[in-house]
């Protein structure tokens, strides 16, 4: 059975970095699809990153472009998501997600998830 588990959230100010990291239960973790979602306080989930079982290719929301880099370490069965020049508009519970297939930038193409890490940026 597949689990997700993400870590590194917390409290940062304005211009700050955090690097989430999602640990993945996965017989063959190069397979598969991984993305990273967010979700702010009375909105709807949206797509932040997705990289290909490779790395080779990666996929970032505008929002975050230049600032997110997704990354995966098949040999630790992880996904990272490296934030710099965090904003205060970042502040969301953030899912990592794992897919088999459909659109990258669509929650209901993934097929598992994590519980969620929680990032907020201060002003």
């Amino acid at each position: 059975q597949v689990q997700l588990g993400e870590s590194g959230g917390g409290l940062v100010q304005a211009g700050s970095s955090l690097r989430l990291s999602c640990a993945a239960s996965v017989r063959t973790f190069r397979t598969y699809y991984m993305g990273w979602f967010r979700q702010a306080a009375g909105k709807e989930r949206e797509f932040v990153a997705a990289i290909n079982w490779s790395g080779s290719n990666l996929f970032y929301a505008d929002s975050v472009k230049g600032r997110f880099t997704i990354s995966r370490d098949n040999s630790k069965s992880t996904v990272y998501l490296q934030m710099n020049s965090l904003k205060p508009e970042d502040t969301a519970v953030y899912y990592c997600a794992l897919r088999y297939s459909g659109d990258y930038y669509e929650p209901r193409s993934y097929d598992y998830w994590g519980q969620g890490t929680q990032v907020t940026v201060s002003s």
